[in-house]
């Protein structure tokens, strides 16, 4: 649906705490066209209160899937950010927030573009 935020006139982003590597890895091999940021450390994510510690139980059963946090990320903080949306209008204030640690539930997009109108 990225045509159809462009022609609301939102830009979307994405914000990551994988290494500008990983991130440009992802975006070419995703195909992606749309802007991807870096937050190293989680310092924004941390900033709007999204982040959480992975319990050790976790970080076992994510190695044995070969999910190393450490190598994506470049820490060892094993954190992650809540997934979440946003819309932020040209003030700075948000619009619309969702956000749930379950990062099955996310917002449908069209809930998102009905957001904007208005803005």
């Amino acid at each position: 649906m990225l045509p159809e935020f462009e022609a609301a006139g939102a830009t979307l982003i994405a914000i990551s705490p994988q290494t500008a590597e990983n991130v440009r890895d992802g975006v070419e091999a995703e195909r992606l066209t749309f802007e991807m940021l870096v937050d190293q450390g989680n310092k924004v994510a941390r900033e709007w209160g999204l982040v959480f510690k992975l319990p050790d139980y976790f970080k076992e059963w994510y190695l044995k899937f070969d999910i190393d946090l450490e190598k994506f990320n470049g820490d060892a903080s094993w954190e992650l950010p809540m997934p979440g949306s946003f819309v932020v209008d040209r003030e700075g204030i948000i619009r619309f927030a969702a956000a749930d640690p379950d990062y099955t539930k996310r917002p449908e997009p069209t809930e998102i573009l009905e957001s904007l109108s208005g803005l």
